[in-house]
Protein backbone atom coordinates (compact mmCIF):
# COMPACT_ATOMS: atom_id res chain seq x y z
CA UNK A 1 0.00 0.00 0.00
CA UNK A 2 1.47 3.34 -1.04
CA UNK A 3 1.95 6.24 1.41
CA UNK A 4 -0.95 8.76 1.27
CA UNK A 5 -0.54 12.36 2.43
CA UNK A 6 -3.91 13.90 3.24
CA UNK A 7 -4.44 17.50 2.15
CA UNK A 8 -7.24 18.15 4.64
CA UNK A 9 -8.40 17.05 8.07
CA UNK A 10 -11.89 17.43 9.53
CA UNK A 11 -12.25 17.96 13.27
CA UNK A 12 -15.85 18.55 14.31
CA UNK A 13 -17.21 21.52 12.32
CA UNK A 14 -13.69 22.62 11.29
CA UNK A 15 -11.60 21.58 8.29
CA UNK A 16 -7.81 22.02 8.27
CA UNK A 17 -6.38 22.45 4.75
CA UNK A 18 -2.70 21.90 3.90
CA UNK A 19 -1.07 23.67 0.94
CA UNK A 20 2.37 24.86 -0.12
CA UNK A 21 1.60 28.26 1.36
CA UNK A 22 0.77 26.86 4.82
CA UNK A 23 -2.20 25.64 6.85
CA UNK A 24 -5.71 27.05 6.53
CA UNK A 25 -8.85 26.62 8.63
CA UNK A 26 -12.46 26.72 7.39
CA UNK A 27 -15.95 25.93 8.64
CA UNK A 28 -19.47 25.89 7.18
CA UNK A 29 -21.84 23.72 5.22
CA UNK A 30 -21.88 22.44 1.65
CA UNK A 31 -22.18 25.47 -0.60
CA UNK A 32 -21.08 27.99 2.03
CA UNK A 33 -17.78 28.11 3.94
CA UNK A 34 -15.85 30.75 5.82
CA UNK A 35 -12.15 30.33 6.43
CA UNK A 36 -8.73 31.78 7.04
CA UNK A 37 -5.31 30.89 5.69
CA UNK A 38 -1.91 32.20 4.61
CA UNK A 39 -3.58 34.46 2.02
CA UNK A 40 -6.09 35.98 4.44
CA UNK A 41 -9.71 35.52 5.46
CA UNK A 42 -12.30 34.52 2.86
CA UNK A 43 -15.89 33.40 2.22
CA UNK A 44 -16.64 30.73 -0.42
CA UNK A 45 -20.13 29.88 -1.66
CA UNK A 46 -21.87 28.29 -4.65
CA UNK A 47 -23.55 25.17 -6.05
CA UNK A 48 -23.97 23.50 -9.44
CA UNK A 49 -20.76 24.83 -11.00
CA UNK A 50 -21.32 28.49 -10.06
CA UNK A 51 -19.07 29.62 -7.22
CA UNK A 52 -18.17 32.89 -5.54
CA UNK A 53 -15.11 33.60 -3.38
CA UNK A 54 -14.43 36.88 -1.62
CA UNK A 55 -11.43 37.84 0.52
CA UNK A 56 -12.36 39.52 3.80
CA UNK A 57 -10.31 42.39 5.22
CA UNK A 58 -8.67 42.00 8.62
CA UNK A 59 -8.33 44.74 11.23
CA UNK A 60 -5.65 45.58 13.76
CA UNK A 61 -5.06 48.39 16.23
CA UNK A 62 -1.50 48.75 15.01
CA UNK A 63 -1.03 49.10 11.26
CA UNK A 64 1.83 47.39 9.44
CA UNK A 65 2.78 48.89 6.08
CA UNK A 66 5.43 48.68 3.36
CA UNK A 67 8.12 51.19 2.78
CA UNK A 68 10.40 50.74 -1.92
CA UNK A 69 10.43 52.12 -0.52
CA UNK A 70 8.80 51.43 2.78
CA UNK A 71 5.66 50.11 3.40
CA UNK A 72 0.54 45.62 3.20
CA UNK A 73 0.70 43.85 6.42
CA UNK A 74 3.90 41.81 6.71
CA UNK A 75 3.19 38.43 5.11
CA UNK A 76 6.03 36.48 6.73
CA UNK A 77 6.86 35.81 10.36
CA UNK A 78 10.57 35.68 9.47
CA UNK A 79 10.75 39.49 9.34
CA UNK A 80 12.54 40.93 12.37
CA UNK A 81 11.35 44.37 13.44
CA UNK A 82 13.70 46.94 14.93
CA UNK A 83 12.04 49.18 17.50
CA UNK A 84 12.25 52.94 16.90
CA UNK A 85 11.99 54.11 20.48
CA UNK A 86 13.45 56.77 22.74
CA UNK A 87 15.74 55.96 25.65
CA UNK A 88 15.06 56.35 29.34
CA UNK A 89 13.53 59.65 30.43
CA UNK A 90 16.00 59.71 33.34
CA UNK A 91 18.73 60.56 30.82
CA UNK A 92 16.76 63.45 29.30
CA UNK A 93 17.73 66.10 31.82
CA UNK A 94 19.59 69.33 31.02
CA UNK A 95 20.78 71.88 33.56
CA UNK A 96 18.02 74.37 32.75
CA UNK A 97 15.27 71.76 33.22
CA UNK A 98 16.51 70.06 36.41
CA UNK A 99 14.47 72.22 38.83
CA UNK A 100 11.27 71.90 36.77
CA UNK A 101 11.61 68.12 36.43
CA UNK A 102 12.30 67.80 40.17
CA UNK A 103 9.13 69.74 40.98
CA UNK A 104 7.06 67.64 38.57
CA UNK A 105 8.50 64.41 39.99
CA UNK A 106 7.99 65.37 43.64
CA UNK A 107 4.40 66.51 43.13
CA UNK A 108 3.48 63.48 41.04
CA UNK A 109 4.51 61.23 43.96
CA UNK A 110 2.07 62.87 46.37
CA UNK A 111 -0.84 60.59 47.16
CA UNK A 112 -4.40 61.60 46.33
CA UNK A 113 -6.66 62.34 49.30
CA UNK A 114 -10.09 62.32 47.63
CA UNK A 115 -10.30 58.50 47.13
CA UNK A 116 -9.89 58.06 50.91
CA UNK A 117 -12.58 60.64 51.64
CA UNK A 118 -14.90 58.97 49.13
CA UNK A 119 -14.27 55.54 50.64
CA UNK A 120 -14.85 56.72 54.19
CA UNK A 121 -18.05 58.49 53.14
CA UNK A 122 -19.43 55.37 51.46
CA UNK A 123 -18.54 53.22 54.50
CA UNK A 124 -20.15 55.69 56.88
CA UNK A 125 -23.36 55.87 54.89
CA UNK A 126 -23.39 52.08 54.63
CA UNK A 127 -23.15 51.73 58.41
CA UNK A 128 -25.97 54.23 58.89
CA UNK A 129 -28.13 52.30 56.42
CA UNK A 130 -27.45 49.05 58.31
CA UNK A 131 -28.48 50.74 61.58
CA UNK A 132 -31.73 52.04 60.05
CA UNK A 133 -30.79 55.59 61.00
CA UNK A 134 -33.46 58.30 60.74
CA UNK A 135 -33.69 60.57 57.68
CA UNK A 136 -32.40 63.67 59.52
CA UNK A 137 -29.04 61.92 60.02
CA UNK A 138 -28.67 61.48 56.25
CA UNK A 139 -29.72 65.09 55.69
CA UNK A 140 -26.87 66.14 57.95
CA UNK A 141 -24.12 63.77 56.83
CA UNK A 142 -24.66 63.66 53.05
CA UNK A 143 -23.89 67.41 52.59
CA UNK A 144 -20.89 67.03 54.91
CA UNK A 145 -19.54 64.08 52.90
CA UNK A 146 -20.12 65.90 49.61
CA UNK A 147 -18.40 69.02 50.96
CA UNK A 148 -15.47 66.95 52.24
CA UNK A 149 -15.10 65.25 48.86
CA UNK A 150 -15.19 68.59 47.04
CA UNK A 151 -12.54 69.99 49.42
CA UNK A 152 -10.32 66.91 48.94
CA UNK A 153 -10.44 67.17 45.13
CA UNK A 154 -9.61 70.87 45.31
CA UNK A 155 -6.78 70.25 47.79
CA UNK A 156 -5.30 67.48 45.59
CA UNK A 157 -5.25 69.82 42.60
CA UNK A 158 -3.44 72.48 44.62
CA UNK A 159 -0.91 70.00 46.04
CA UNK A 160 -0.11 68.17 42.81
CA UNK A 161 -0.39 70.79 40.07
CA UNK A 162 2.74 72.42 38.64
CA UNK A 163 2.19 76.01 37.47
CA UNK A 164 4.51 77.45 34.82
CA UNK A 165 4.34 81.05 33.58
CA UNK A 166 6.20 82.41 30.56
CA UNK A 167 7.05 86.01 29.71
CA UNK A 168 8.23 85.86 26.10
CA UNK A 169 10.46 88.36 24.33
CA UNK A 170 9.10 89.42 20.92
CA UNK A 171 11.50 87.22 18.93
CA UNK A 172 10.79 84.18 21.16
CA UNK A 173 7.06 84.83 20.87
CA UNK A 174 7.38 84.91 17.09
CA UNK A 175 9.39 81.67 17.07
CA UNK A 176 6.75 79.97 19.27
CA UNK A 177 4.03 81.25 16.94
CA UNK A 178 5.92 79.68 14.01
CA UNK A 179 5.94 76.40 15.95
CA UNK A 180 2.15 76.64 16.39
CA UNK A 181 1.80 77.35 12.66
CA UNK A 182 3.80 74.19 11.91
CA UNK A 183 1.51 72.20 14.20
CA UNK A 184 -1.54 73.67 12.50
CA UNK A 185 -0.10 72.31 9.26
CA UNK A 186 0.28 68.86 10.85
CA UNK A 187 -3.27 68.98 12.20
CA UNK A 188 -4.52 69.98 8.75
CA UNK A 189 -2.91 67.04 6.93
CA UNK A 190 -5.23 64.19 6.00
CA UNK A 191 -3.39 61.57 8.08
CA UNK A 192 -0.37 61.25 10.37
CA UNK A 193 1.25 58.22 12.02
CA UNK A 194 3.78 57.41 14.72
CA UNK A 195 6.16 54.71 13.43
CA UNK A 196 6.89 52.15 16.15
CA UNK A 197 9.27 49.76 14.38
CA UNK A 198 10.79 48.87 11.03
CA UNK A 199 11.70 45.50 9.50
CA UNK A 200 13.93 44.82 6.51
CA UNK A 201 12.53 42.53 3.82
CA UNK A 202 15.53 40.52 2.61
CA UNK A 203 14.22 37.06 1.61
CA UNK A 204 12.91 36.64 -1.94
CA UNK A 205 9.55 35.28 -0.72
CA UNK A 206 9.15 38.15 1.72
CA UNK A 207 9.83 40.66 -1.03
CA UNK A 208 7.28 39.11 -3.38
CA UNK A 209 4.43 38.89 -0.89
CA UNK A 210 5.01 42.41 0.46
CA UNK A 211 4.39 44.21 -2.84
CA UNK A 212 8.09 44.52 -3.65
CA UNK A 213 8.87 46.67 -0.61
CA UNK A 214 12.38 46.77 0.78
CA UNK A 215 11.06 47.18 4.33
CA UNK A 216 7.83 47.10 6.35
CA UNK A 217 6.84 49.29 9.26
CA UNK A 218 4.44 49.08 12.19
CA UNK A 219 2.65 52.36 12.81
CA UNK A 220 -0.36 53.87 14.58
CA UNK A 221 -2.42 56.87 13.49
CA UNK A 222 -2.06 59.89 15.75
CA UNK A 223 -3.74 63.28 16.07
CA UNK A 224 -1.50 66.27 16.93
CA UNK A 225 -3.34 68.64 19.24
CA UNK A 226 -2.95 71.29 21.91
CA UNK A 227 -3.13 70.30 25.57
CA UNK A 228 -1.33 70.01 28.89
CA UNK A 229 0.17 67.14 30.90
CA UNK A 230 -1.81 65.90 33.92
CA UNK A 231 -1.65 68.30 36.89
CA UNK A 232 0.17 70.91 34.83
CA UNK A 233 -0.94 74.49 34.13
CA UNK A 234 0.77 76.92 31.77
CA UNK A 235 -0.12 80.35 30.45
CA UNK A 236 0.62 79.36 26.83
CA UNK A 237 -1.07 76.84 24.56
CA UNK A 238 1.12 73.71 24.33
CA UNK A 239 1.35 71.69 21.08
CA UNK A 240 1.31 67.92 21.71
CA UNK A 241 2.60 65.02 19.62
CA UNK A 242 1.47 61.52 20.76
CA UNK A 243 4.24 58.92 20.38
CA UNK A 244 3.02 55.52 21.57
CA UNK A 245 3.02 55.44 25.36
CA UNK A 246 4.81 58.79 25.40
CA UNK A 247 3.65 62.35 24.80
CA UNK A 248 5.82 65.20 23.50
CA UNK A 249 4.78 68.61 24.89
CA UNK A 250 6.39 71.53 23.03
CA UNK A 251 6.98 74.45 25.42
CA UNK A 252 8.57 77.74 24.28
CA UNK A 253 12.03 76.71 25.53
CA UNK A 254 12.02 72.89 25.69
CA UNK A 255 10.17 69.67 24.93
CA UNK A 256 8.70 67.79 27.88
CA UNK A 257 8.90 64.05 27.17
CA UNK A 258 6.08 62.52 29.25
CA UNK A 259 6.42 58.77 29.70
CA UNK A 260 4.55 56.26 31.86
CA UNK A 261 7.74 55.89 33.90
CA UNK A 262 8.50 59.58 34.38
CA UNK A 263 9.22 62.90 32.71
CA UNK A 264 12.24 64.09 30.74
CA UNK A 265 13.13 67.33 28.99
CA UNK A 266 15.03 68.16 25.81
CA UNK A 267 16.10 71.72 25.05
CA UNK A 268 15.60 72.97 21.52
CA UNK A 269 19.35 73.49 21.25
CA UNK A 270 19.75 69.70 21.74
CA UNK A 271 17.00 68.73 19.30
CA UNK A 272 17.75 67.47 15.78
CA UNK A 273 14.87 67.49 13.30
CA UNK A 274 15.30 65.66 9.99
CA UNK A 275 12.55 65.48 7.39
CA UNK A 276 12.34 64.30 3.82
CA UNK A 277 10.15 62.64 1.23
CA UNK A 278 9.48 58.91 1.56
CA UNK A 279 8.06 56.62 -1.11
CA UNK A 280 5.42 54.46 0.55
CA UNK A 281 3.32 51.55 -0.73
CA UNK A 282 -0.13 52.36 0.67
CA UNK A 283 -2.76 49.62 0.78
CA UNK A 284 -5.02 51.73 2.97
CA UNK A 285 -7.33 54.50 1.84
CA UNK A 286 -5.73 57.27 -0.23
CA UNK A 287 -7.45 60.69 -0.28
CA UNK A 288 -7.79 62.45 -3.61
CA UNK A 289 -5.20 65.10 -2.71
CA UNK A 290 -2.44 62.58 -1.87
CA UNK A 291 0.54 62.62 -4.23
CA UNK A 292 0.57 59.26 -6.06
CA UNK A 293 3.79 58.62 -8.02
CA UNK A 294 3.47 54.97 -9.12
CA UNK A 295 1.60 51.68 -8.66
CA UNK A 296 2.58 48.12 -7.79
CA UNK A 297 0.85 44.79 -7.21
CA UNK A 298 -0.14 43.44 -3.81
CA UNK A 299 1.75 40.24 -4.71
CA UNK A 300 4.47 41.01 -7.21
CA UNK A 301 6.93 39.10 -9.42
CA UNK A 302 10.59 40.05 -9.90
CA UNK A 303 9.75 41.74 -13.21
CA UNK A 304 7.20 43.96 -11.48
CA UNK A 305 4.18 42.10 -12.83
CA UNK A 306 1.41 40.47 -10.79
CA UNK A 307 1.98 37.08 -9.15
CA UNK A 308 -0.96 35.11 -10.59
CA UNK A 309 -0.76 32.39 -7.94
CA UNK A 310 -2.70 34.70 -5.63
CA UNK A 311 -6.40 35.35 -6.07
CA UNK A 312 -7.73 38.90 -5.92
CA UNK A 313 -4.26 40.34 -6.55
CA UNK A 314 -4.81 44.05 -6.99
CA UNK A 315 -2.85 47.14 -7.87
CA UNK A 316 -2.01 49.45 -4.98
CA UNK A 317 -0.58 52.98 -5.17
CA UNK A 318 2.88 54.20 -4.25
CA UNK A 319 2.56 57.60 -2.62
CA UNK A 320 4.86 60.26 -1.26
CA UNK A 321 4.85 60.79 2.50
CA UNK A 322 6.94 63.13 4.57
CA UNK A 323 9.07 61.38 7.19
CA UNK A 324 9.93 63.46 10.28
CA UNK A 325 12.60 62.15 12.67
CA UNK A 326 13.18 63.80 16.07
CA UNK A 327 16.42 62.87 17.84
CA UNK A 328 18.70 64.17 20.58
CA UNK A 329 21.97 63.06 22.13
CA UNK A 330 20.14 62.42 25.40
CA UNK A 331 18.11 59.58 23.84
CA UNK A 332 15.08 61.08 22.11
CA UNK A 333 14.26 59.08 18.95
CA UNK A 334 10.80 59.27 17.42
CA UNK A 335 9.72 58.85 13.79
CA UNK A 336 6.51 60.22 12.28
CA UNK A 337 4.94 59.94 8.84
CA UNK A 338 2.47 62.39 7.40
CA UNK A 339 0.68 62.46 4.08
CA UNK A 340 2.12 64.94 1.66
CA UNK A 341 -0.69 66.64 -0.22
CA UNK A 342 -0.64 67.79 -3.81
CA UNK A 343 -0.53 71.57 -4.00
CA UNK A 344 -3.69 72.93 -5.55
CA UNK A 345 -3.22 75.63 -8.15
CA UNK A 346 -5.74 78.42 -8.32
CA UNK A 347 -6.42 79.51 -11.88
CA UNK A 348 -7.09 83.17 -12.53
Amino acid sequence: MGFYLRKSLTVGPFRFNLSKSGIGLSTGIKGFRVGTGPRGNYVHMGRGGIYFRQTLPSSSSSETRRIPSEGPEAQSSSIEFQEIESGSVSQMVDSSSAALLEEISSKSKKALVWPWILGLSVCLLGVLAAMNSPIWVYCLLVPLCAGGLFWAVHADNLRKTVVLFYELEPHIEQAFQNLHNAFDSLRGCSRMWHVESRGDVTATYDWKVNAGASAVVKRKPIAPHAGSPPYFQCNVSIPVLPAGRQRLYFLPDRILFWDTSGVGAVGFDQLDVNSGEQRFIEDGGVPGDTRVVDKTWRYVNKNGGPDRRFNHNREIPIVIYEAIMLTSKSGLQELFHKRKRVSKRVSS
